[in-house]
């Protein structure tokens, strides 16, 4: 149905009855050759609307002059599109929505945008959003396009969506227009060539006339003297002429030619901008353009991983031959617009921060993205790389723009993908696919959002790149896993021993697929090694190194298609020509009471990394790999890596990701008082300690009992979990806040601890572990995990207590002597005064409270 409840024109009386009337809601598409060409439609339709005192809003936003006519005055707003994609769209639908119903507006070029964002599929983008926005609106609207510039996403995304286009030719000084579209309105001679005569239009209806101007026009679709390459394109054939060039005089130009790729497709973030700038060359960057699909950023996890290679490379060329080479595919952020918008997601998620049910609204979006389809041309592009890759596994990784950058970490919050690979084409691509959308919905994730929100970065442009990589490491037999995978750490929070320098860095290894060493795993250890002292650990006895080593491996299932986990024993007996003695050693004491029990079928090994760290040299090049990419960022750094043997003395570091490690490693020294009487200790700890040196009071403690919870059945636990959530939410208003629990914080598993998520406790100030619950239980030291980022940048500090050991005090009967606020707080928890107590400041005398003190570096705190 036509709109007609406003009256609308282009200025020119005869140019309407050409089109059948300017409607409301009509988005009016000029294509020219040059701006000059516009100025001369332009110029009548603003003086029409001052002249009826109609309002006029012009958005300012492109390098060329002003359009309105000096005379003309309209409510002009500036905008700058390289602020990012989702702000620009923001700020013109906030203006829309400011004006409201029956507006006029004018916009700069919108050729000047896929210069801005490097890519005709984010102009599409955005006329398919503002469009449809504007029509609803009722608004009559013009937009400019230069002619010839543009490939077909830009422009079949605008010629389907705007109402009227209209293409303006100038030959002899002649002015002509040719209607290609107008929507829901025909004549006879509407879409024939017209000549303009003043403020006249007449169609042009002799044939020899006709051909002989339309003739002399370009015609990109079958011309192929007219390369309508879009600036994307145009700049990657621009570097890689420059770099293949051995001219002096192209070589001055890579400067500039390599800003504009490091901003186009690497980042835009002003610290890791200078690093890339410093490190990467052309080369770099074409190959990265050579390995996109789509266009955009490649985001925080894919640059930290090629420019840790860079800096490496730089630093000593001989790092070649050690690296794994990488091989990886890069899906651009815009990809990641394109298929909301495809999908119809745009308007949810762009209301979504204001929403008053943000979460509940996040997960409605979440499964749309779910379920959605990609256009034909990028799932070609999809099955392009998958052919590359053949049925070698690969997994898909999240890449966001904020991620892994200085100060956001985004440790676990996005979703990673193992693709096996395996079956006919067809099988591969629906799982390559579900895996994309799996990463692209994890980012409206409650985790994610919660995240966010905590950092104040929910209004921040947050696009999700894709870093798809062949997963390192070998066949054996039906199973793939890397021989050692792992996380390092510059700068080593955990001191445990004075022998450890934490300048020289910790590393977390385990044997297979690295998800062991990064997610936490409550039923399972690894190996953790401070660089300086790689022998030193945590365990005394033999027996506690057996008690406390890696039991299970995460592999990749080809006959089952599944991430999966196997114990050692099982991963080695299908194994052929693994050099197991360079991970694992013999159990001798094992063997010798299998022989005299004459047993003969034993599985002996222990991995204790031992042939590793004292026989080849990847301590050394581990060292120096973190020293080297500390000194570049000139700050702490976190890398995650596999290392695969080739045979038994030639080994590849597969460096696949490098990020600002988010601790600012100070360790002022401070005194753990001595002298406080012993009924003033509530409690004391000799380790293990994770953190930064403290001293500061604690305003509410909130305890629960060990024994309470430890006779608890597992869905108790679940809902005493989700209300120490609550209370810490509510507690952290008035200060710090201490929680005190049986077992670890955040297990998955209820029987080893409490099963909070990080989002419920991220306003804690201490967390602390009570081994006290049943036997066998001990604190993970969860260096390398997701869960220990989280702790380390949100700087919380971790201790455990083990009440039964010398040097460590849980004095219970202190906390007895004190009222428990927790009814207090929450009315209706009285089934759980019994295991919940919360403790306030305000119940100590006036002039006294209760303080931490922790030295991190000789692992000694007390609270008192």
């Amino acid at each position: 149905m036509l709109k007609t409840a406003y009256s609308f024109s282009s200025g020119l009386e005869l140019l309407d009855k050409v089109l059948n009337g300017v409607l409301a809601g009509d988005n009016v598409v000029w294509q020219v050759d040059n701006i000059d060409d516009f100025t001369q439609f332009v110029h009548p339709y603003c003086r029409y609307i001052i002249k009826e005192k109609k309002k006029l809003i012009y958005f300012r936003f492109a390098q060329h002059g002003m359009l309105l006519s000096p005379d003309v005055e309209a409510e002009t707003f500036h905008l700058d599109p390289r602020a990012g994609f989702e702000l620009f769209v923001t700020q013109i639908f906030k203006v829309i929505e400011k004006y409201g119903k029956g507006v006029y507006y004018l916009f700069d070029c919108l050729s000047g945008l896929a210069a801005d964002w490097y890519s005709d599929r984010m102009l599409g983008n955005f006329f398919m959003l503002t469009c449809p926005y504007l029509f609803d609106y009722d608004t009559v609207t013009y937009f400019v396009l230069l002619r010839n510039l543009h490939t077909p996403l830009a422009l079949q995304a605008i010629h389907n969506t705007a109402q009227i286009i209209i293409d303006v030719y100038k030959q002899n000084a002649k002015t002509y227009i040719l209607p290609i579209k107008v929507w829901k309105r025909y004549s006879k001679t509407m879409y024939m060539l017209h000549f303009r005569d003043n403020d006249t239009f007449t169609p042009v209806l002799n044939s020899p006339v006709l051909s002989d101007i339309l003739s002399n026009i370009q015609q990109p679709w079958i011309d192929f003297n007219i390369d309508r390459k879009d600036t994307w394109t145009k700049i990657f054939i621009q570097a890689q002429k420059s770099s293949a060039s051995p001219l002096k005089k192209v070589k001055e130009q890579d400067k500039v030619i390599k800003q504009k790729l490091i901003k186009m497709c690497i980042t835009r973030d002003k610290n890791l901008y200078k690093l890339c700038c410093r490190y990467l060359n052309i080369q770099d960057l074409v190959m990265v353009g050579k390995r996109m699909i789509g266009t955009g950023l490649i985001g925080g996890k894919a640059v930290g991983m090629i420019l840790a290679r860079a800096i490496l490379l730089k630093k000593n060329p001989g790092w070649k031959h050690l690296l794994e080479t990488h091989d990886s595919f890069f899906i651009g952020s815009d990809i990641f617009y394109t298929y909301i918008i495809h999908n119809k997601c745009w308007w949810e998620k762009f209301n979504l921060t204001s929403s008053g049910t943000m979460f509940r609204d996040a997960e409605i979006i979440r499964e749309k993205l779910l379920a959605g389809t990609f256009p034909p041309e990028i799932i070609q592009q999809f099955k392009e790389m998958l052919h590359y890759f053949g049925q070698s596994p690969i997994i898909v990784r999240s890449s966001s723009l904020l991620e892994d950058a200085y100060g956001n970490a985004f440790s676990g919050k996005y979703e990673s993908v193992f693709c096996t690979n395996q079956g006919t084409p067809e099988d591969r691509l629906s799982a390559f696919i579900k895996a994309v959308q799996t990463v692209y919905a994890s980012t409206l994730s409650k985790n994610a959002l919660s995240y966010r929100m905590h950092r104040g970065l929910l209004e921040r442009d947050e696009q999700m790149a894709i870093l798809v990589q062949r997963v390192s490491g070998s066949f054996h037999s039906h199973l793939y896993y890397p021989h050692i995978a792992g996380v390092g750490y510059s700068y080593n929070p955990y001191v445990w021993n004075t022998r450890i320098n934490p300048q020289k860095g910790v590393l977390r290894l385990v044997f297979g697929l690295g998800t062991r060493a990064v997610d936490r795993h409550d039923d399972d250890y690894t190996r953790v090694i401070a660089l300086n002292a790689p022998l030193l650990r945590p365990e005394s006895t033999f027996n506690e190194v057996r008690k406390y080593t890696q039991r299970n491996i995460d592999i990749l299932d080809l006959n089952r298609h599944t991430h999966d986990s196997y114990t050692f024993e099982d991963v080695v007996r299908v194994a052929e020509n693994l050099p197991l003695e360079i991970f694992a050693s013999l159990d001798r004491e094992m063997e010798d009471r299998a022989r005299s029990m004459n047993i003969k079928e034993i599985f002996p090994w222990i991995l204790t990394f031992e042939h590793l760290l004292t026989k080849t040299d990847f301590v050394d090049q581990m060292i120096t790999l973190l020293e080297i990419l500390n000194q570049a960022y000139k700050h702490a750094v976190d890398v995650e890596f596999t290392v695969n043997f080739l045979n038994k003395t030639d080994y590849r570091i597969n460096l696949l990701q490098c990020r600002p490690f988010q601790f600012s490693g100070k360790a002022e020294q401070i005194e753990i008082p001595e002298d406080i009487e012993i009924e003033k200790i509530i409690l004391k700890t000799s380790g293990p300690i994770i953190g930064q040196n403290m001293v500061k009071p604690i305003d509410t403690i909130i305890y629960v009992l060990p024994e309470q919870y430890g006779t608890m059945p597992m869905s108790g636990r679940f809902s005493v979990a989700r209300m120490v959530g609550e209370l810490s939410t509510i507690a952290c208003r008035k200060g710090n806040v201490m929680l005190i629990g049986p077992g670890r914080w955040g297990t998955t598993m209820p029987a080893l601890g409490i099963p909070v998520s990080f989002a419920e406790i991220k306003n804690a100030a201490v967390i602390c572990e009570i081994v006290k619950m049943h036997e066998g239980l001990v604190p993970d030291i969860s260096l390398g995990t997701h869960f220990f980022n989280d702790l380390v940048e949100m700087d919380i500090l971790y201790i455990a207590v083990f009440p039964e050991k010398d040097g460590y005090i849980l004095n219970e009967s202190l906390f007895m002597k004190l009222p428990n606020h927790l009814l207090e707080i929450m009315p209706g928890a009285s089934s759980w005064v019994d295991t919940l107590f919360v403790i306030e400041t305000g119940d100590i005398k006036k002039e006294k409270n209760i303080m931490i003190h922790v030295d991190t570096v000789n692992q000694k705190g007390i609270l008192f």
